[in-house]
């Protein structure tokens, strides 16, 4: 039996008093140890669809239930740090003046043993001993491996990766996409993937998300999306890798 992690129903969500149409009518659900990516250019709605989804933007229209649970609607708001969800950001957003593993800690709750839980995910990651180090004395894919290891840590229901290859270059960013979709998997991450990079769609993701101008035009499938879509605008995301 399937396990719905997330699901939204008929997602709108509109700015400057409704002259911008940032998502329209956008309805998706994502199963348990699934992985999608969410692909457009920018303005697509990517970014507001994530922002909603983590709470960090007010649905106009819809619901977003995580685990069962509603946690956004016109009548139901839950504030993000309740609704456990963890976020890998492109520019990493790590403490400069923190070790490793203090940026790690950060945010475990006091439910799990931290020192054993910090030893685990970075054990993962491939940083193994690196706690007491610097995000300065670290490279750009050890950063990002160590953001991910924090975002981890709490045991999140759900994990948001937005843009996190952006600014790595293209022989580490061929590496970490590898990795992480393995650390997701062996970890049965539920996870959505935000880029524009196509590439990355296709090595990361189970399932993709197409949007354009705040419309979903296709999802389903990566593998069945990439090979059967006969829509212009996806076959040409496709044929520009």
């Amino acid at each position: 039996m399937s396990t719905k992690i997330l699901e939204i129903n008929g997602l709108t969500k509109s700015f400057n008093k409704g002259k911008v149409i940032a998502l329209n009518n956008v309805t998706y659900s994502l199963e348990k140890g699934k992985i999608v990516s969410v692909v457009g250019e920018s303005g697509s709605g990517k970014t507001t669809l994530i922002r909603l989804i983590s709470g960090l933007e007010i649905v106009n229209e819809g619901e977003i239930k995580l685990n069962g649970k509603t946690v956004s609607s016109k009548l139901v708001f839950l504030e993000p740090e309740k609704r456990n969800i963890g976020m890998v950001f492109q520019d990493y957003a790590l403490f400069p003046h923190l070790t490793v593993f203090q940026n790690v800690v950060y945010g475990i709750s006091k439910d799990l043993n931290k020192k054993e839980r910090v030893a685990e995910v970075l054990l993962l990651v491939g940083l193994e001993g690196m706690g007491a180090r610097y995000p300065h004395e670290l490279s750009g894919g050890q950063q990002q491996r160590v953001a991910l290891a924090r975002a981890l840590a709490p045991k999140p229901e759900l994990l948001i990766l937005d843009e996190p290859f952006s600014n790595l270059d293209v022989v580490l960013r061929n590496q970490l996409r590898k990795d992480i979709h393995q650390i997701l998997k062996k970890t049965n991450c539920t996870a959505i993937f935000v880029t524009h990079d196509i590439k990355d769609a296709i090595a990361i993701s189970d399932e993709i998300i197409v949007l354009q101008k705040g419309k979903v035009l296709e999802q389903g499938e990566t593998k069945k999306v990439f090979e059967e879509s006969k829509n212009q605008y996806i076959r040409l995301l496709f044929d520009s890798m």
